[in-house]
């Protein structure tokens, strides 16, 4: 047991920040990403003896976490953040004030994209995943991500450039 942790801890320590980034954008708004966190840590743990590859093991993680957040979502047992964020929410040492609005409305417009569009887009331009990767995440084909990615990545647009010009009209 106690070889099967320092293995475990060995492989998640280097993706910990990654893990962290995909969880924070995945679940913004809707719970603790820390709850997604901690969730997924005890079921990757107690289904580590599965994982094939350890070159896998941050896939094996954001597999479960999706997982978890499908299972949360079905069960209608969501917990509800305000919708004020929290300062430690998007914590970093290197943000200016306007960067962090940024990020608040970035994380603000994901959230309104459908959940495949949404994770697609979170995998790729924000934790860096490859297509293939993230097809293998999202039991999909690659086409099927590339597709995700271009139709968020459109209604991304729409929704901040619609945003932009209701502040405009506001002013």
């Amino acid at each position: 047991m106690k070889e099967k942790q320092v293995q475990f801890l060995k492989l998640y320590e280097p993706v910990h920040e990654r893990f962290e980034r995909f969880c924070r954008a995945r679940v913004f708004g809707e719970l603790d990403f820390r709850d997604l966190m901690n969730d997924t840590l005890l079921v990757a743990f107690e289904k580590f003896d599965t994982l094939k590859s350890h070159d896998a093991f941050l896939s094996f993680l954001f597999s479960i976490s999706v997982r978890i957040l499908s299972n949360l979502r079905q069960k209608k047992r969501e917990v509800r953040l305000s919708d004020d964020i929290n300062s430690d929410q998007l914590k970093d040492s290197g943000v200016n004030p306007q960067q962090f609005a940024d990020i608040y409305y970035l994380y603000e417009t994901l959230r309104k994209l459908p959940d495949a569009q949404r994770e697609s887009i979170i995998l790729f331009e924000i934790s860096g995943f490859s297509i293939a990767e993230i097809a293998q995440i999202q039991a999909s084909t690659e086409s099927a991500v590339k597709q995700r990615l271009k139709r968020g990545r459109e209604k991304l647009v729409e929704l901040v450039t619609f945003e932009a010009s209701l502040k405009t009209v506001e002013s």
